[in-house]
């Protein structure tokens, strides 16, 4: 499933929703998720892992679709990937983690150190709740923020939401994109042409500047 944050409708308040994080002790958290990772080795059954058989069975969602209810479900949680504190003390700001890729990175992000912030559509909220659930066992801070990265206000709120909450911003990874596959191009809608690229370009555009303050201040220091 293509991530917009992923791809779909726009905050009536044009500002979104934050959920502010706990604040764990940092070297407890670090062995957390150290330990954490071990298990998740120690756990995770010898060789290979079984993959699902094709046919995939049918199904078709509106969008912009929940993970959750998608069978079988997208893996995740890499258990064989053993951390090794690539990211210790940074922060990161995933648009569209909510799923997908998204999800993914955000939680090897975490289990490499990093505290994590991810944006995702309000009618996403139960996938955004899962991934922060994924985030925090691996010893790492959570922050979910809803909104649509259509809008620049959104944009500009969820950077200064993050920092924030956490003090600083090292990374910011623009993934939130929508994708409509069509047969034909006569049959692309000026709805769905105007939809791909303000999430696929202006959203990039609008969250990049926002961010790259906070970004030459980390990387000056």
């Amino acid at each position: 499933m293509p991530k917009q944050q992923k791809r779909g409708a726009r905050s009536a308040s044009g500002r979104g929703r934050s959920r502010a994080p706990a604040r764990p002790d940092r070297k407890k958290t670090t062995r957390a998720r150290r330990k954490t990772a071990a298990c998740s080795i120690r756990n995770a059954s010898p060789g290979q892992l079984s993959e699902p058989e094709s046919p995939m069975p049918a199904q078709h969602q509106q969008k912009p679709g929940l993970e959750s209810k998608m069978t079988p479900r997208p893996r995740y949680e890499a258990p064989y990937y053993k951390g090794a504190d690539k990211l210790p003390g940074k922060v990161a700001l995933i648009t569209g983690g909510d799923s997908g890729i998204g999800r993914a990175v955000a939680v090897l992000f975490a289990r490499e150190g990093a505290d994590v912030a991810i944006t995702y559509l309000h009618e996403e909220e139960s996938d955004a709740q899962e991934t922060k659930a994924a985030i925090e066992p691996e010893g790492a801070r959570a922050l979910i923020i809803a909104g649509d990265v259509r809008d620049p206000d959104f944009c500009r709120k969820a950077v200064q939401t993050t920092y924030d909450n956490f003090n600083k911003l090292n990374l910011l990874v623009n993934n939130a994109a929508f994708q409509q596959h069509r047969e034909d191009p006569e049959d692309i809608s000026d709805e769905q042409w105007n939809r791909t690229f303000k999430t696929n370009i202006y959203g990039y555009f609008y969250m990049t500047p926002a961010a790259l303050p906070h970004l030459k201040k980390e990387r000056d220091r």
